[in-house]
């Protein structure tokens, strides 16, 4: 019984991933699917579309903007939508929190030795983190509060949608060479993440 249990766990661990990975595909595909196709069909003709189309079209058009934001007059251009969000009460909290997150798993708006182990107090623990802000940075609302000698370090839970920002002293952390978004896939995995 022992063995035929440690068999169907090892056949999910194997099986569950790759399921999960392909059911969530389909439901942002289908989801994409719902939202785009009766606007593509306002200046397509049926005839013209075929399943997938609107996924398709959403991921070039998101490549081409990609591309275009790289220029400056249109960079300006593809912000205002974001400035508009930034203006409504609830919408901007919400805008401003999904916008963090892409920009964290992007690796933009880091400071130099963006991840650090941060060393625990009172013994040889280290916890793997995200500097976000550095006390030398005056620009930021965070970084105006902090002394120059301090920095703002994301603490990412592992399986989990949360975390935490502390303000350390410099000394307290040390660099690792490793990119913010692979940090947060090792630590959102607990570290059980294989190196690709």
């Amino acid at each position: 019984m022992k063995s035929l249990t440690k068999n169907l766990l090892a056949g999910l661990s194997v099986l569950l991933p790759i399921l999960l990975s392909v059911q969530l595909i389909f439901w942002l595909v289908r989801s994409i699917e719902s939202w785009l196709r009766d606007t593509l069909l306002l200046v397509l003709p049926e005839s013209v579309y075929f399943p997938g189309f609107a996924t398709l079209t959403l991921l070039l058009m998101a490549t081409a903007i990609g591309y275009s934001n790289r220029w400056h007059l249109v960079s300006g251009f593809w912000a205002l939508p974001g400035r508009l969000m930034d203006r409504i009460p609830l919408v901007s909290y919400l805008y401003g929190t999904i916008r963090d997150f892409v920009e964290i798993i992007r690796g933009k708006s880091f400071e130099d030795r963006a991840v650090v182990w941060v060393d625990l107090p009172g013994n040889a623990s280290k916890v793997l983190g995200i500097v976000t802000r550095t006390g030398s940075n005056k620009e930021s609302r965070l970084g105006g509060l902090m002394s120059d000698d301090e920095v703002a370090v994301y603490l990412p839970m592992s399986y989990q949608a949360g975390g935490y920002l502390v303000v350390l002293p410099r000394d307290r952390v040390s660099s690792v060479d490793m990119e913010p978004g692979e940090a947060l896939k090792v630590i959102l995995s607990a570290g059980l993440g294989s190196r690709n």
